[in-house]
């Protein structure tokens, strides 16, 4: 299950400094976070370090039955 980052993102960068294959950086916006789903290994260690609790299992995938 790869990871997404929601709306309660404060931007504090602990989940882009453990991601260990580097799939989470600034967005081109400066604004915000995002997760690369072509580099996520589903590892989760972003979702267990996130200290606001912003990262969560992203289950699109499921649902247009991929």
């Amino acid at each position: 299950m790869k990871a997404k980052i929601t709306d309660t993102c404060i931007c504090c960068g602990t989940c882009a400094g453990i991601c260990p294959v580097g799939a989470i950086s600034m967005a081109a916006s400066g604004e915000k976070y995002e997760v690369d789903p072509n580099k996520c290994i589903a590892c989760t260690a972003c979702i267990n370090a996130c200290p606001v609790e912003a990262l969560v299992e992203d289950h699109s995938d499921e649902k247009e039955g991929k």
